[in-house]
């Protein structure tokens, strides 16, 4: 059996070369809006979304290539966020993934427009999936669950709660509440979808669900502490952004000793979920160990 880490890699390189088959052609009109689309989408990163896809189906015994529209679709979700975060009018940052920012390499109206354009594509993927389309109930229960993992009851309402706590002092259950809409429940769906789609039994479910809630949150303390302790060489965008912009973090609010106690305290109610689930694990106890150890 490959080594966990192989595995891994073999996903991101899955992702990476199907991606382009989703993403309509740049050279198509209009021109500008497909080249913001495809330069977001395209700028690489570690796709851990993908990879919470795949590793909760290979936990429920599911094929990779049944997984990929699903894959796809929650990454251009999270790419239009970024898109969309990074706006003056939000997070204001320059640097994504290691390049200039979508409104700085063409314009602030482009950007808007390809995060949104991204966010439909999504669901047209979703749509139009052959795999899901074997089971309308499943489809619909798919596409039901990432609509409320990026509306107002998840990512977009924790955007609204995040810029509404700026400059404000805060508590940790109300940061970790911020935190469990903004990134948790984008997470939170990628363990979630691959169950729907294999008709798992209600703890299994449940299980994958509690496990990507957790794991989700040990990300955004992690990344707390990134913004703290990193550089942009590691984060891939402006380090010390959070202080800079008087935003509420996990080391403000209880420390750095603290914020890496409560990280691995997630992680480790995360494993615990674990045992619930029918096949292998090994990947999924890897996501949740590089939540908390970005060296990996």
């Amino acid at each position: 059996m490959p080594e966990t880490s192989a595995i891994i890699k073999a996903w991101q390189t899955r992702f990476e070369n199907i991606l382009p088959g989703y993403l309509p052609e740049a050279s198509q009109t209009p021109r500008l809006l497909l080249q913001a689309m495809q330069y977001s989408a395209t700028a690489g990163g570690k796709r851990i979304r993908p990879l919470f896809v795949y590793a909760s189906g290979r936990a429920l015994n599911l094929d990779e290539d049944k997984l990929d529209g699903i894959a796809v679709a929650i990454e251009l979700i999270h790419t239009y966020s970024l898109i969309h975060d990074d706006l003056p009018s939000m997070d204001d940052d320059d640097l994504r993934r290691g390049q200039p920012s979508c409104h700085r390499q063409f314009d602030e109206a482009t950007a808007i427009l390809a995060g949104d354009a991204l966010q439909a594509l999504a669901f047209e993927i979703l749509a139009a999936d052959a795999t899901l389309g074997g089971n309308h109930q499943q489809q619909i229960a798919i596409i039901l669950s990432l609509a409320q993992a990026c509306g107002a009851s998840g990512m977009a309402g924790g955007q609204v709660l995040d810029l509404a706590s700026l400059g404000r002092q805060i508590s940790q259950l109300e940061l970790e509440e911020i935190h469990a809409f903004k990134t948790g429940a984008l997470i939170q769906i990628s363990t979630v979808a691959p169950a729907l789609l294999a008709v798992a039994n209600g703890r299994q479910t449940d299980a994958l669900s509690r496990f990507g809630k957790l794991t989700g949150l040990a990300f955004q303390v992690f990344d707390d502490l990134l913004d703290v302790t990193g550089t942009s060489a590691i984060t891939g965008k402006p380090s010390q952004a959070d202080a800079a912009r008087s935003k509420p973090a996990f080391p403000a609010i209880i420390g750095v000793e603290k914020s890496i106690q409560r990280a691995h305290e997630l992680r480790d109610q995360a494993l615990a979920e674990l045992k619930h689930l029918p096949g292998e694990i090994d990947t999924l106890e890897w996501l949740a160990a590089y939540a908390v150890d970005r060296d990996r």
